[in-house]
Parts: structure tokens; C-alpha cells; sequence
């Protein structure tokens, strides 16, 4: 018992140190900014439910910025108009905490378990770790609702597709009325054959329109005629934060960016995903699925800011997960947890912004798409990992047992076959590899 206190104060001074350093490294590299989103919401749901005003014709002063996001979004937002400021800062915050904090523990308890280490240690790790990654402290500081989209279309993939149930699909549908971009999840589910999720997903998202056009008629009306194609309500698309394929084209020649450049590179790289993907669920890994469509909604998107890049947190998690599952010293674990460590370094370092004012060059066009470049890494060598029956043959079909061991979150098996049978174990019926 000592021993098992000692090793918890051990952990704890850890935890502590590192929250220290992260909140120094914050203090130094973070930008503050005043969240400055969530006073576009704030300010447009009070001059839409308060002042008598048209949702979409607000504009925050001195900025050509006002809603973007469907009516749904705005009736889940109402509440906050009725809300001091201080109050929708504290929501904001917490929500996304919490969520953060929920998608993290399914995707990190899984590696937690086969590793062996305590699991409130690794959790608390890897949020400290999550509060340093730019993408997430920019969700944070301008008060963006990343992370609740995210949380929603885990929901989904993480806990109730793989459990069969009738309900799957309702938290993309919803995530897609609130957000437009998520929709690429439909589309996911349609590609990898999952028929009822697909129609639950699409009808959720139409029910939750349909209700808000019937509340809101106007404000409906306006947004998908006119808000939703005024593109100069969403910025710059050759700006540097804009880490998009379309923010790729932009930048090489910002007063007459190819669209056609731009569609082929869309249809290349989602031609790659359908293939990648297919393959995922057909392995029964969707928590790879769902890493794989999050990078490529990242790049197909018109516009991804800096803070939409959370979607790659999934990925770079299941990074650690294969590295750790890979043969203690291997080649591949040394590889792939490299891999992790570069790409989250980079994710931290604002890299990006020093080609803030000139993207010109090899140099600028290297460096200004960096975070680009590591949506494609993940997007072409996040391994696929395969669920494993005890005779050593992939389960058909790729279904996920429900309540298994590793919380649809599968083990690794193409590269570890060659793993000693003293380094085999049983967990929940499946047999895995270390």
C-alpha cells in the first residue's frame, strides 16, 4: 500500500509540474483573443432576441464578421442572449472542457489499460498536454464550438454505432444542423455502407432544420439564400490561418486562386479517404474512421482555421495507440511515436504565422501550409488496425463487439504477427498483441 501511495504522489507532482510548464509555455506563446467568436454569437443572438434585429444582418463593429452557422445553431445558442457576458464566457469554457475531455478518455483509456499506466495519470497528462495544442487553445480563446461537434460525432462513431444502436447517427445528424461541415460524416456512413446510421444522420439533420425554419422562418430563409453564399463573411481565404487545401491554392496566387486546381485536389484526396476508410470499417476500426474523416473535413473544406484542426487530435491519439501497441524497441513503435511527438510539436509551435505576412517562395509555401501538410500525413499513414478473433482471422464484416475490453477502440495484428505467444494475451475474447 505504500508503494501504490507513493507512485499516486509521484504522479500527482508530475501533474502538477507539468500543468505548471504548460501554463508558463501558454503565458509565452498563446494569443489572447478576447474570444473574440463568441462575441459574434453573443452580440448577434442579443440584436436578433433582445433588440428585434434579423440574426444574419448583424456585423460585430468594425468587422465584416456576423453568424455563419445554420438557424438550428442559433436556437441552441439562444439561451445564451439571456445570459451576462461573463456567463457565456463560463459556459463556453466548461463545455468544451467537458467535452474535450470525454472524447479524449475514450480514445486514450483504451492505451491506458494495455500499457498499464494508472488511468486518472494518463487522462490528466494528456489534457495538459491538450491545453498547449494551438488548435484547441485557439477553440478555447475565441470561444469556437469545435470540440462540442466533435463530441457529438464520437458519440456516434465511438459508442453507439458500434453498439448497433437504433440511435446512431442522431449526434452527426445534429452536429451537421448546427455546423455544415460534419455533413462529410453522412457521406462517411454512406461510403462504408451503414445504410440506417446514414438515414438516421440525414433525418436528424432535416428534422432539426425543419423545426427551426418553422420557429425562425425568416432567419432561415435569409441563410440558405443569401448568408450561406456571402463567402466575405468568413475571411480571407488566402490567410494564413486558413490551413485548407483551398487555403494551399489561395496562397500561391492570392488575386486569381484556381478552382479548378482546387477540385482536383478535393477529388484526389477523397477518393484516397473513401479508399482509407473503407478499409478502416471494414477492419472494424472506426475510431480510425472517424480520424480519417476528421483530417480529410479539415482539407476538402474551403475554409479551415487554425481551430477547426482539433479534428486531428483523434488522429494523432491513435498514433500513441499504434506506437504503444507496436513490439517494445520495434522499428515501427520508435516511428510512429516520433510521428505523434512531431506532429503535435508542430501543432503547438504557431509555425504557420512566421510566413504570416509573405507566404512567397518554397520556403513560404513549405512553411505556411505545414499544418496541411500533417492533415495529408495522417490522412495517407494513420495505420488501419484490425479486430482479431482467437483463431488469428479479422471478424467479418468488421463488427465491433459491444462492451468490449478496448471500447471500440481496436488492437493492432498485421504487424505484430511475428510477436512471441508469451507476449500474447486474451482481453474481453479477443486476442490482442503487445
Amino acid at each position: 500500500m505504500a508503494q501504490g501511495a507513493g507512485r499516486t504522489i509521484t504522479q500527482a507532482v508530475a501533474v502538477v509540474a507539468l500543468a505548471a510548464a504548460v501554463t508558463v509555455f501558454l503565458s509565452v506563446a498563446a494569443v489572447r483573443h478576447g474570444f473574440f467568436d463568441l462575441q459574434v454569437y453573443y452580440g448577434a443572438l442579443t440584436y436578433w432576441a433582445r433588440d428585434g434585429g434579423e440574426i444574419y444582418d448583424f456585423l460585430r463593429s468594425g468587422t465584416q464578421y456576423g453568424f455563419t452557422y445554420p438557424p438550428f445553431a442559433a436556437l441552441v445558442m439562444l439561451p445564451m442572449a439571456y445570459l451576462p457576458w461573463s456567463a457565456a464566457i463560463v459556459v463556453s469554457v466548461t463545455l468544451t472542457v467537458l467535452a474535450s475531455a470525454v472524447v479524449i478518455w475514450r480514445l486514450l483509456d483504451p492505451v491506458a489499460r494495455r500499457s498499464g499506466w494508472t488511468r486518472w495519470f494518463a487522462l490528466a497528462v494528456a489534457l495538459c498536454l491538450a491545453a498547449a495544442y494551438e488548435p484547441m487553445r485557439e477553440t478555447v480563446n475565441f470561444g469556437q464550438v469545435n470540440m462540442l461537434l466533435l463530441f457529438l460525432v464520437a458519440v456516434d462513431l465511438l459508442w453507439l454505432l458500434p453498439a448497433r444502436s437504433r440511435w446512431a447517427g442522431v449526434g452527426i445528424g445534429l452536429a451537421t444542423a448546427i455546423k455544415l461541415t460534419p455533413g462529410i460524416f453522412i457521406v462517411y456512413l454512406l461510403v462504408t455502407g451503414r445504410w440506417r446510421a446514414a438515414l438516421t444522420t440525414v433525418g436528424t439533420a432535416a428534422v432539426a432544420t425543419l423545426v427551426a425554419a418553422g420557429l425562425f422562418p425568416d432567419a432561415s430563409r435569409e441563410f440558405w439564400t443569401e448568408a450561406l453564399w456571402n463567402t466575405d463573411r468568413v475571411g480571407e481565404l488566402a490567410f494564413v490561418s486558413n490551413q485548407s487545401l483551398r487555403g494551399v491554392v489561395a496562397r500561391l496566387d492570392p488575386q486569381h486562386p484556381s478552382t479548378i486546381a482546387w477540385l482536383l485536389l478535393v477529388l484526389v484526396t477523397l477518393v484516397v479517404w473513401g479508399w482509407r476508410s473503407r478499409a478502416a470499417v471494414a477492419a472494424g476500426d472506426e475510431a480510425t474512421g472517424l480520424a480519417l474523416t476528421g483530417a480529410v473535413m479539415c482539407l476538402v473544406s474551403p475554409v479551415t482555421w487554425v481551430h477547426h484542426l482539433v479534428w486531428l487530435l483523434p488522429g494523432l491519439i491513435l498514433l500513441v495507440d499504434n506506437g504503444m501497441a507496436a513490439p517494445a524497441r520495434s522499428r515501427r513503435r520508435r516511428l510512429l511515436l516520433a510521428a505523434a511527438l512531431i506532429g503535435y510539436a508542430l501543432l503547438c509551435s504557431r509555425i504557420v504565422w512566421s510566413w504570416e505576412k509573405d507566404f512567397t517562395g518554397v520556403d513560404g509555401f513549405l512553411g505556411s501550409n505545414t499544418y496541411v501538410w500533417i492533415s495529408l500525413a495522417l490522412l495517407l499513414g494513420l495505420p488501419i488496425r484490425r479486430w482479431l478473433t482467437p483463431t488469428g482471422g479479422a471478424r467479418p464484416g468488421g463488427d465491433v463487439p459491444a462492451g468490449s475490453a478496448s471500447g471500440g477502440v481496436p488492437q493492432l495484428a498485421e504487424q505484430d504477427r511475428g510477436a512471441s505467444a508469451g507476449q500474447r494475451h486474451r482481453i474481453g475474447g479477443l486476442l490482442t498483441v503487445r
